[in-house]
């Protein structure tokens, strides 16, 4: 049976994601959060458009008035959600493969769903499971709606952007293939695109945030500025530099924050962001006298810890960027254009602000796929992660966790080598069975 995972419902498409499943789980919604009306979108995919329908007749059956938008990146359809004061719904698994999908919802005001909402739908949901309820034919009502007041949106943030800015664009053959083409064009931005042609199973493969290798490829190939990746639904973003060096999440967060700080809009002087951000993160932001709140992984628990500390900035290593001040979730498009502005107000190239933001700690991530449970494998080897934990001392840090998406165990090792940290990750890796890269 689906059970919320990170971020949403995920799992393999028409096997565990089914029309079925995410109607029930539309109608669970529908009930738990007493929605009038909701926005539905999807990823391109080539299951999400028939689910992203199902979805729609989950929430018509229950009543709710559904404005469907089609293809749109997740906070393009968050964004539609607080601009009418509604609920929404997105089928998409994100950053996976094409053949798994997922479904994402958005309290109404387009903010994420907290643990007890959460908790309600599962369990309406679990008892539409158990008792098979027939379909219940549509009472509410159906409309379509358009991304244009997303990109208006986008487009006056961006108002200082600097048009001289030569652009690479990856767009993962995902939801921010049209969109990023239009707010880009509207900016008049020179722009050239790539991986922008969607075909239902070409979505993440070899491309996008997921692989910034070869985002640095293109840097390199294409005589740009600046290099930007989105993931498949555009929740998040990876940069790279003119001569290929990768710009992750923390090197943006940290950008953004000594930005934010400089010109008194960072609020409290405080950032959000997950147990993956790295240590030289952590200490750019001591130098810079920024504090830091540490969160569980996930965008929703860096969301639900803004909410909580009125902080406007934050986000994860991956790529998830949050401005809670000008959006409701993580949002690619919107965190390419905020630092395109902020290349334009402080004159120098992107290499050289990134490079002064923060120096990381060399960091090595192995992906262990498991059978067991992945949380009972992370308790069984404890003793090995103490170990390695009290040969790095204070140069270094251990995570070790279960993915909340994939049967993985995911080890992250930091070091201040990359021989160290490689030997320490794999040390960990081996105690828990074969690794994946």
């Amino acid at each position: 049976m689906l059970r919320f995972g990170t971020d949403g419902v995920r799992g393999v498409a028409h096997r565990e994601i089914t029309p079925k499943a995410v109607q029930y789980f539309a109608r669970a919604a529908a009930r738990a959060l007493r929605c009038q009306g909701v926005v539905v979108g999807h990823d391109p995919r080539e299951s999400s458009p028939e689910l992203a329908r199902a979805v729609a007749e989950g929430f018509r059956a229950e009543g709710v008035v559904v404005d469907f938008v089609g293809m749109a990146p997740t906070p393009a359809v968050a964004f539609l959600a607080q601009h009418r004061g509604i609920a929404a719904a997105v089928i998409t698994a994100s950053h996976n493969p094409y053949t798994d999908n997922g479904l994402k919802f958005f309290r109404p005001g387009g903010t994420k769903l907290n643990d007890a909402e959460e908790a309600d739908i599962q369990s309406i949901y679990e008892r539409f499971m158990a008792s098979d309820e027939a379909f219940i034919e549509p009472v509410g009502g159906y409309g379509t709606v358009t991304l244009e007041t997303y990109v208006e949106h986008l487009c006056h943030s961006g108002a200082s952007v600097n048009r001289n800015l030569r652009l690479v664009v990856d767009c993962a053959n995902g939801a921010m293939s049209t969109a990023a083409r239009h707010v880009f064009s509207q900016l008049g931005l020179d722009a050239r695109f790539f991986n922008n042609e969607p075909n239902g199973t070409n979505i993440n493969v070899d491309c996008g945030a997921a692989h910034p290798e070869h985002l640095a490829s293109l840097a390199k190939a294409n005589a740009c500025d600046v290099a930007i990746a989105f993931d498949g639904d555009g929740d998040r973003l990876i940069a790279a530099t003119s001569n290929g060096d990768i710009v992750d999440g923390d090197h943006l967060i940290a950008l953004a924050a000594l930005d934010l700080k400089s010109r008194g809009l960072l609020v409290g002087d405080a950032v959000v962001v997950t147990v993956m951000s790295n240590i030289g993160f952590h200490r750019a932001m001591s130098d810079a006298g920024i504090s830091v709140h540490t969160t569980a992984v996930g965008d929703r628990s860096v969301l639900l810890e803004l909410e909580r500390t009125g902080a406007v900035l934050g986000g994860e290593q991956s790529g998830h960027i949050i401005r809670r001040d000008l959006a409701t979730t993580g949002d690619g498009l919107l965190a390419a254009v905020e630092l395109l502005a902020l290349l334009g107000r402080v004159g120098s190239t992107f290499s050289e602000v990134a490079s002064s933001a923060m120096t990381s700690f060399p960091q090595v991530l192995v992906n262990v796929r498991v059978d067991a449970d992945a949380r009972a494998r992370v308790e069984a080897c404890s003793d090995v992660v103490r170990a390695v934990e009290a040969e790095l001392g204070d140069h270094g840090r251990v995570l070790v966790r279960a993915s909340g998406t994939e049967p993985l165990v995911r080890v992250m090792v930091e070091a201040r080598d990359d021989e160290t940290a490689r030997r320490l990750a794999k040390r960990i890796a081996d105690s828990v069975g074969a690794t994946e890269g």
